[in-house]
């Protein structure tokens, strides 16, 4: 069980105010701070205002959609976004996370299952990183990628990436264990630390996604590679 802390703030992006006022009620009940957006430029406005973390975006709203302002927000911060959107299409949940979503529901949700994912990625916010415990982690070089899991900061020939908590946790555990391949199941369990949710796609943008951060040639990739059909795996030579 994830005990709440009030100060946490859930910015929820919708331009039904129906659903917004829902969703108030129930993150309310869990104790969390709600933070109100009906439009894209109205969550970028707060976001640079007021601490937020976490995002409940919906995707088609007016002035600014959630695909648009997610891919703003990624160019400056890392908090948690949520797509929560009636577009329900594999393509569309794939195009979400390819932007920088870090989970995708569809409407009409189930309200618990919901708050489930939204405890769950805040859980990875706060503590991703310490997935084994380890206070004393030392830096994991492979080649010019070096992954430190103490300051959970990732370098490529001397070049800082920014990586989502998501991104990094993946290639945290990708490189701790170098030329071990990891099933996309084996990853979710271990990165999400949840059983269920899996979903195969995810786990191929999040990936996708690393790649086109670390790798010079993201087809040609020296460090994260695909073993088709078994899984994912950092080559170490």
């Amino acid at each position: 069980m994830v005990t709440v802390i009030q100060s946490y703030s859930v910015l929820v992006v919708d331009d039904d105010q129906d659903i917004v006022e829902s969703l108030s009620i129930y993150l309310r009940h869990e104790g969390y701070e709600v933070l109100k957006a009906y439009d894209g430029l109205q969550a970028l406005e707060i976001i640079n205002t007021k601490a937020v973390h976490l995002l409940l975006m919906d995707i088609m709203m007016p002035k600014l959609d959630g695909i648009k302002a997610t891919l703003k927000i990624r160019e400056e911060k890392n908090i948690p976004i949520i797509i929560v959107s009636a577009k329900s299409e594999d393509m569309d949940k794939i195009h979400g996370l390819t932007v920088g979503a870090d989970d995708y529901v569809t409407k009409p949700f189930n309200p618990l299952e919901l708050l489930a994912r939204v405890k769950s990625q805040l859980r990875r916010y706060t503590s991703l990183g310490n997935m084994d415990q380890s206070h004393a982690a030392s830096k994991i070089v492979i080649g010019g990628l070096q992954v430190d899991p103490e300051c959970r900061s990732v370098t490529v020939d001397g070049e800082f990436v920014k990586l989502t908590p998501l991104e990094y946790g993946i290639l945290e555990l990708l490189c701790k264990h170098p030329n071990r391949v990891f099933s996309a199941e084996e990853i979710y369990r271990r990165v999400w630390n949840e059983e269920g949710f899996i979903n195969d796609n995810t786990i191929a943008v999040h990936v996708r996604r690393i790649r086109e951060k670390i790798e010079i040639n993201p087809k040609e990739p020296k460090y994260l590679k695909v073993v088709w059909g078994v899984g994912y795996r950092i080559e170490k030579n």
